[in-house]
């Protein structure tokens, strides 16, 4: 069966046509993104404006007509926080649903994370065993945590890296006193969650999911010998701290040329550079390691369970 998956994120509307069998994991054939980056269309009341709409239902109709093309069997269509907290939500949901011609699944920040958890529980396997997932997206960070597949805590905070560059970084370059800024309040939002987090056992694996962390672990990083010769990227915090001033002084036309930065991320790359440190910082978390599943292939995995193939 071929499977398509319309990620409806703060950032990006993004499709994945992947073919799953039972017994096997689903192999990816086809990845569509078109970047809106839905947080610039926010109007003072938190409404996403006639414009942002727009834009929004030419994304979502074009990743439709990709996934006629690939002639996809079932389509799940998903949104994530910038729709979610949008006042003017319902109205926004509506649209999109016409144009899609059929119902959309609005996620909620844990519902987010739990589906993450999966996606990586289900890459790393059981021998992985205790693992912490951090997921920065463009409106909210998500923690989970636990040794299952669903995981024993799952936080969604405000904290996403487009929404921390238009509250805290809105100058380019930002400098060094807005991260100061950005840095305080990322502090302060993760206190609780440091104490509910702190209080689990010792993660074994300690995951990054989302395009931000991997671009940043392309930056900072070093490669392991992974699976099936790949590269397992790893992303220490020391290194990432080192990188957070030159990145706040670099303008983001400039950021692009540095490895693993690309155009859709220039912009917003040190809100989630410091967010990730922060986060970092706050579960005493020396490194992470990437993971190449997330969101996507969660609701994928779900699914494909729901079908009675898990």
């Amino acid at each position: 069966m071929r499977l398509g998956v319309l990620d409806i994120g703060s950032n990006t509307v993004h499709l994945l046509v992947a073919d799953a069998h039972p017994g096997g994991r689903p192999l990816a054939s086809t990845s569509h993104r078109s970047v809106l980056r839905l947080m610039t269309y926010l109007t003072p009341e938190g409404a996403i404006s006639e414009e942002g709409i727009a834009a929004l239902v030419n994304a979502v109709t074009e990743a439709r007509t990709v996934a006629e093309r690939e002639n996809v069997d079932e389509f799940l269509a998903t949104a994530t926080s910038a729709v979610r907290e949008a006042t003017n939500g319902p109205d926004v949901i509506s649209r999109i649903e016409a144009a899609l011609g059929q119902q959309l699944q609005v996620l909620g920040g844990v519902s987010e994370a739990r589906f993450t958890f999966l996606a990586v529980r289900r890459w790393f396997g059981w021998s992985a065993g205790q693992i912490l997932l951090f997921d920065i997206g463009g409106g909210s960070l998500e923690i989970a945590a636990g040794a299952d597949e669903l995981p024993d805590e799952a936080a969604s905070v405000p904290l996403g890296a487009g929404r921390m560059t238009l509250a805290y970084l809105p100058e380019d370059p930002p400098g060094e006193e807005a991260v100061d800024r950005l840095r305080a309040h990322a502090r302060q939002t993760l206190k609780p969650l440091a104490k509910s987090f702190g209080a689990l056992p010792r993660p074994d694996h300690t995951v990054g999911s989302s395009k931000a962390i991997r671009s940043l672990a392309r930056l900072v990083g070093y490669p392991l010998a992974g699976w099936s010769g790949s590269e397992r990227m790893m992303l220490p915090r020391a290194s990432l701290a080192s990188w957070i001033p030159r990145l706040a002084r670099i303008p983001a036309s400039a950021r692009q040329e540095l490895p693993g930065i690309t155009a859709d991320r220039t912009f917003q790359i040190v809100a989630g550079a410091v967010v990730l440190h922060e986060a970092m910082r706050a579960l005493d978390v020396d490194e992470l390691e990437v993971s190449p599943w997330a969101l996507r292939e969660g609701v994928l995995l779900r699914y494909i369970e729901s079908m009675g193939w898990g």
